[in-house]
């Protein structure tokens, strides 16, 4: 091996072993992460954090808010399916959430397609989560605050095209910023790592996006102190699944079922040989 080629490969390498103690820390801590999330996608994320080794409780009820959310590990909002009954949860969980030193992620679904799902995801940002993951419209309209046309809730730009949109969000909120795509970038404002685990058959499943971002408050919970790693590692992750699971299946259906046994079945040698993540910046 050339000596040029070893610190990407340590570095790589280093990554890949924080991928196996972080998923072992989730599989035996196994966090509570209460889930204020769309209907479309609560079976997939329940069955995904449940596959790590996670706790998921699916409570969205304004009353139950102050007795159930500082009891969690993290708090994980989604608004794919917005309405204004949800939003006043959405605000409580989070307050308590920030109140009980706890971590929050954020989802903030098709953010550019309307005003008041623009606004309500602002509002949300202005409560501090802890994580924020978007595909690239999702970033890039949260980022310029202001409306942009979006294909319903998938992306029309790229992780990459959203680099420096996601950067001024986090250093403009203070939160960790996801963006997926081909490439998910992850960003504190100054530091960029990008996680390339994945196979494109994924996007054919709905709810995996939304699916990730539980599994980022999964792996958050067990380490709040380094967030954008936990992040990036929770990606990697994922995707390796993805990985693993394509291998076994022959269409979007069965690719849905192996992700899952995949992501419960995933070992060391399997995170090693395929984590993929590398500095950006």
């Amino acid at each position: 091996m050339a000596e040029g080629n070893r610190p990407k490969e340590d570095e790589e390498n280093g990554w890949a072993g924080k991928a196996w103690t972080a998923l072992s820390a989730v599989r035996q801590r196994k966090p509570l992460i209460q889930c204020i999330t769309n209907f479309v996608s609560m079976d997939l994320m329940a069955n995904t954090l449940l596959a790590a080794g996670a706790s998921p409780a699916m409570l969205h009820s304004l009353q139950e808010i102050p007795d159930f959310t500082p009891q969690a590990h993290a708090l994980l909002i989604n608004v794919g399916t917005l309405s204004d009954a949800w939003l006043p949860a959405m605000k409580s969980a989070a307050e308590f959430a920030t109140r009980s030193g706890r971590p929050w992620v954020l989802d903030p679904v098709a953010a550019g397609g309307t005003g008041f799902r623009l606004k309500a995801c602002l509002e949300l940002v202005e409560l501090r989560p802890t994580v924020i993951r978007g595909n690239g419209s999702e970033i890039i309209a949260l980022s310029k605050a202001s409306l942009g046309a979006n294909q319903g809730v998938d992306s029309i730009h790229e992780s990459m095209d959203a680099m420096e949109y996601a950067k001024a969000l986090a250093q403009a909120s203070g939160a960790i910023v996801a963006v997926s795509g081909a490439i998910d970038i992850v960003t504190d404002g100054q530091q960029v790592v990008g996680a390339g685990n994945g196979v494109a058959m994924m996007q054919q499943i709905t709810a995996t996006g939304c699916s990730v971002t539980a599994l980022i408050a999964a792996f958050v919970a067990v380490d709040p102190s380094h967030a954008l790693e936990a992040t990036a590692l929770a990606l990697s992750v994922f995707g390796v699944a993805g990985e693993v699971g394509m291998e076994m299946a022959k269409g979007p259906a069965s690719l849905r079922m192996h992700l899952i046994d995949s992501l419960y079945g995933l070992d060391e040698a399997a995170l090693i040989s395929r984590v993929n993540i590398t500095s950006m910046s």
